[in-house]
């Protein structure tokens, strides 16, 4: 109880708990009610027609002596079993209480027992053999009806009992819960209301600083405490507001001071990203200016080896001697004003060390010296900024010169791919029909034969020939020009020349999308397909498309000219499965149709391996593996 009194926030949880605790018992006491009410219209139901059945029944009596037909019998026992069935059902039992001394129980079994025991055995003996006439056996019927209807009266009387019951709680629960209602907003609008607007007017003074109002709530809630702890605020902050200023104007000296600072390191950024790995020309200037606006020096930088993880000193901004590892011996960056020196050999300075990181590898350390009893937390975030930029200029050169050694390995990786699966196996060709020639001859074979290996190896020698030439020119034009791109329009422009028709390009692809096994496969596609165009095709007109859409890309390349018999590559024509090789290799889908204008198409879609991250292992692993096979 105390705690409702003190507790605001008590008070209004046991109000909302009180709602929701009326409103469940409600709705419990609801569900419960019409549970017991299910059946309820059944059984009136069922009621009503026993008592329509005892008239159809009656009416079948009177057919029955007027015309004593076996049909008319026959209805009659199907109603009179109709009549038992319903009087007897499970409707009924189901729904009236079992207590014998219930009313409804009592006209039940009252009706159970005249039927079972009076009118049943009446309306089933014969005509002969029965002693009642058909009035006695219909006034008998009407005492049946009589009975039926007082207890459809009761179970009526009863239904609309339970929904009265249903109303009234309803209506007491209403009541009650509007009483809850009432308090509970009482107390919100003289407890919490009006003390939250005088809060807010405080607050409003607050804001303009003015801290002399002072709040009027009593009593032990919530907000009175927070009256209490505002005007206790209130105070304070008047007391702190003055000091706040004069810290300020310090501040604001030592943030110019940082601007300043934080100028010159983005002033110097472009030279220290673009300026390759010569840190003398690039962040000694840098350090040297940050030294003269924070009042620190002198300031070394060491990077690791990145194999022994050797540390080796590469920039001093004052040094007596130069650095060991100084390539410019003209450079006299380290060698100025070696005074600081001084003062670090006399204990006049003290060291920060700062790794130079990115992630979790360690690239090397700055040494920052300085004269002052501590530093500032501006001036160590400045240095720490200071030590990020040159860890992110480091690691850039880094990995440029990884990326260019990657991609040197997947250049080599490429030629002997393609050396392998070209000319090295043709070469493999030539070597086995030599041996064979060799055979021939010691076994004094006829001229016939030798005549026909003599055959073969000229147009081995000659498809050797002609694949060095395409892989000639695939990697000229790989590696003069920067991009598939352009090494397709060298393409188009050398076969344009060559078949003396047009050939159009169609290129829509963003830069850097593919890989360079990709692009040398791409490539190869096209040169041989429009190669194929010249030879058989005797079209006016070709077309390449190169197309990406749906993180999949679409090579097309189509003519005017004869077309193909069926889409199998002709007989003794290797073109075509060099091309479904290739797209193998791609993890592609090819089509081989003829356009229904005329001419053939060929269409390649794969799918690019874009997630290209720098692996030095694998893929120096997967160039040796490669340029062991070319060399087999």
């Amino acid at each position: 109880m105390k705690l409702l009194q003190r507790s605001l926030v008590a008070r209004i949880i046991a109000s909302l708990l009180a709602i929701s605790g009326m409103a469940l018992i409600s709705i419990t006491l609801t569900m419960t009610m019409s549970n017991s009410s299910r059946g309820d219209a059944a059984a009136i139901n069922v009621a009503g027609s026993l008592r329509m059945n005892a008239y159809q029944i009656m009416g079948a009596l009177q057919r029955l002596e007027y015309a004593p037909e076996e049909t008319s019998a026959e209805q009659l026992e199907g109603l009179i079993s109709s009549f038992d069935q319903r009087l007897y059902g499970t409707t009924l039992q189901q729904t009236i209480p079992i207590d014998d001394r219930h009313e409804r129980r009592r006209q039940l079994e009252k009706l159970q027992s005249y039927w079972q025991h009076s009118l049943r055995p009446a309306l089933e003996a014969p005509a002969a053999a029965t002693a009642l006439d058909l009035a006695t056996l219909e006034m008998m019927i009407v005492e049946m009806v009589s009975d039926i209807e007082v207890l459809v009266t009761y179970l009526e009387q009863s239904t609309e009992a339970k929904v009265r019951l249903l109303g009234m709680m309803q209506l007491l629960f209403l009541v009650l819960i509007a009483i809850v209602v009432s308090i509970a907003l009482y107390d919100v609008r003289h407890n919490l209301v009006v003390p939250l607007r005088q809060l807010m007017v405080l607050a409003r003074e607050a804001a303009q600083r003015n801290f002399k109002p002072r709040s009027e709530l009593r009593g032990s809630d919530e907000l009175a405490l927070l009256g209490h702890t505002f005007n206790k605020m209130s105070a304070e902050l008047a007391t702190s507001y003055a000091a706040l200023e004069d810290k300020i104007s310090r501040k604001k000296q030592e943030l110019e001071r940082s601007n300043q600072a934080l100028r010159v390191m983005h002033d110097a950024s472009r030279s220290l990203y673009g300026g390759g790995n010569d840190l003398c020309s690039s962040a000694a200037p840098m350090l040297r200016e940050l030294e003269n606006l924070l009042d620190i020096g002198p300031i070394r930088l060491s990077l690791n080896d990145p194999f022994d993880q050797r540390e080796m000193p590469v920039l001093e901004t004052h040094s007596r001697t130069r650095p060991e590892y100084c390539r410019d011996q003209e450079c006299h960056a380290c060698l100025i004003d070696p005074r600081p020196l001084e003062m670090v050999s006399n204990n006049q300075s003290q060291c920060l060390l700062l790794p130079i990181s990115v992630g979790d590898t360690l690239l090397g350390t700055l040494e920052v010296w300085y004269h002052q009893e501590r530093l500032n937390d501006s001036t160590r975030r400045l240095l720490t900024m200071l030590a990020d930029q040159l860890a992110t200029a480091v690691y850039l050169q880094r990995r440029i010169e990884e990326q260019q050694h990657v991609t040197l390995i997947n250049e080599r990786t490429i030629i002997a791919r393609e050396l392998h699966d070209s000319l090295a196996q043709s070469l493999s060709y030539l070597k086995m029909q030599v041996a064979r020639l060799e055979r021939m001859q010691q076994k004094d074979a006829s001229r016939e034969m030798q005549s026909a290996v003599f055959d073969e190896l000229r147009t081995g020698l000659n498809s050797a020939y002609r694949q060095l030439r395409e892989l000639l020119t695939t990697f000229r034009l790989k590696l003069e020009g920067p991009g598939l791109q352009f090494a397709l329009r060298q393409t188009i422009e050398e076969f344009s020349q060559r078949m003396e028709i047009t050939v159009e390009l169609d290129y829509d692809v963003p830069p850097y999308l593919l890989n360079p096994n990709e692009e040398i496969h791409v490539l190869q596609i096209i040169r041989e397909a429009l190669a194929n165009t010249h030879k058989h095709a005797q079209a006016h007109w070709a077309g390449v498309t190169v197309h990406f859409a749906d993180a999949r890309l679409l090579v097309r390349i189509e003519d005017d000219g004869i077309g193909l018999e069926d889409d199998s590559s002709p007989p003794m024509h290797y073109g075509l499965v060099i091309i479904r090789d290739r797209t193998t290799t791609l993890n592609g889908e090819l089509s081989i149709t003829n356009r229904p204008a005329g001419g053939a198409s060929i269409e390649i879609a794969f799918t690019p391996l874009t997630a290209r991250l720098i692996q030095q292992q694998p893929v120096t692993a997967a160039s040796d593996s490669h340029l062991g096979t070319g060399a087999s």
